[in-house]
């Protein structure tokens, strides 16, 4: 069994463990609710590396962007050159491949123009100075079916989170 699948049969446990009505004749609809089990964290702090996870499920099939903190001013768009701090992480094994945070600097582009994977030009315009965003990007969209090895196999999935540092028009 991978971490995540021993992971959602913990939670699983806990969950039924706590179903059910007390010796007191207190219903489970009454009774104090527990907060949520997950696997993910907030990461909110963007002066922070943050933890990125991958669920235990098929990828997607098309790009998905979640917007972890929203940041402030104008939006990135094709043209900009940005700096972006990130992690990423291969869907199929939830292993970190790449972080510009382990090298002490964030990474610049020109955005729109083909300098990174098409998920990237795709997935941050949008985005505003100081926000954080995951986003979750199809093979096709990132290195296709040759892969860039040997961290990223081919025909993956990969997940990063990536935060929008500086925007220059």
């Amino acid at each position: 069994m991978t971490h995540r699948t021993l992971l959602a049969l913990l939670v699983l446990a806990l969950a039924l463990a706590g179903c059910g009505g007390g010796d007191d004749g207190e219903s489970a609809a009454t009774a104090t609710a527990t907060p949520k089990a997950t696997a993910t964290p907030a990461n909110t702090d963007t002066s922070k590396k943050p933890v990125v996870t991958v669920p235990d499920e098929l990828p997607p099939d098309t790009i998905q962007k979640r917007d972890i903190v929203k940041g402030k001013g104008p939006k990135a768009k094709k043209g900009d050159t940005v700096s972006m701090q990130y992690v990423g992480v291969a869907w199929s094994t939830g292993v970190e491949f790449d972080s510009s945070w382990d090298r002490g600097e964030p990474f610049t582009f020109k955005l729109g123009e083909g300098k990174v994977i098409k998920g990237w030009d795709e997935g941050i315009p949008g985005m505003q100075k100081g926000g954080r965003r995951e986003l979750t990007i199809p093979a096709e969209l990132a290195y296709g079916a040759q892969g860039s090895p040997p961290s990223i196999g081919p025909n993956e999935c990969l997940r990063f989170i990536v935060d929008l540092q500086k925007i220059e028009r």
